[in-house]
């Protein structure tokens, strides 16, 4: 089951991340992240990293996907997959290195059993060169009504 979870997240990144694309403007960028975080009601810090892909499809709409491990510091051996299907508006102008941009969507935890919930966040993407950006996230992920928020700080490349 991890293993077709891993195929279909690549497959679908790879794909958003050619949606769209022209000659003249890219309209897909993949990225990879590293966030440190918590969950609330705990001290105890994590470390989520992973990477993903988004692509545009009407103006600043986007669609993307992402999958990657969270671990706590204590134990990084001892991580949880989430894969993450979202839908993101990008505040995009003509020209604009930096890129304010608001998601959100459909998560799902896995290890041997898995939990389904949704996660938002937020960030920026600047655009150092024309194929090269630095992301800035805040990214926020709930699996059930019991359950304690997920949350992390994410920086992070992304390419197009």
């Amino acid at each position: 089951m991890r293993r077709l979870v891993m195929v279909v997240s690549v497959l679908l990144g790879v794909q958003v991340a050619a949606l769209g694309q022209t000659a003249s403007e890219p309209r897909g960028w993949g990225y990879g992240f590293g966030a440190v975080g918590g969950t609330s009601g705990s001290s105890a810090a994590t470390l989520h990293v992973g990477g993903g892909g988004e692509g545009l499809v009407y103006k600043g709409l986007g669609l993307g996907a992402e999958i990657g491990c969270l671990s706590p510091f204590q134990d990084l051996g001892d991580g949880i997959g989430i894969l993450s299907t979202n839908v993101a508006y990008h505040f995009v102008k003509p020209n604009r290195k930096l890129v304010p941009f608001v998601s959100g969507g459909f998560s799902l935890a896995f290890t041997s059993g898995s939990s389904g919930g949704g996660n938002f966040g937020g960030g920026v993407q600047y655009w150092m060169r024309p194929h090269v950006g630095l992301r800035l996230e805040f990214r926020d992920h709930v699996f059930s009504s019991d359950s304690p928020h997920v949350y992390g700080f994410r920086v992070g490349l992304s390419f197009r």
